[in-house]
C-alpha cells in the first residue's frame, strides 16, 4: 500500500495524541525526532481534516500544557492502529 507521507504523519501523529499520556510539543519530538516546527504544522492541520484536538493549559504559561484528541473526525482509529508500521514506513521513505 503506498502512502502519502503527509498524510501519513498526521494519521501517526493522531495515534500518539490518542495513545500519549499528555502529550506536549516536547514530548512528540522526542518520541518523533520531528523538528518542532514539523509538529507545530501537523498539529495545526488536523482540524481541518475534521479531528477534535484541544489544548489544556496547565499552568501560567501560554506553552505549559498537553494535546488531548477528543475525536478522530472521518478517520479511523483501528485502522491507524493496524497500519502503525506502514504509516512510519511512509513517513520515512516520503
Amino acid at each position: 500500500m503506498m502512502l502519502n507521507s503527509v498524510f501519513a504523519r498526521r494519521l501517526y501523529l493522531c495515534w500518539l495524541l490518542d495513545s500519549e499520556q499528555k502529550p506536549n510539543v516536547p514530548k512528540l519530538m522526542e518520541i518523533t525526532g520531528w523538528p518542532r516546527r514539523t509538529l507545530q504544522d501537523v498539529l495545526k492541520a488536523l482540524p481541518g481534516m475534521g479531528v477534535e484536538l484541544e489544548f489544556v493549559q496547565q499552568g501560567v504559561r501560554n506553552n505549559d500544557g498537553y494535546y488531548q484528541l477528543s475525536g478522530w473526525g472521518p478517520l479511523d482509529a483501528k485502522w491507524v492502529e493496524r497500519h502503525r508500521e506502514q504509516l512510519l514506513n511512509a513517513i520515512e521513505h516520503g
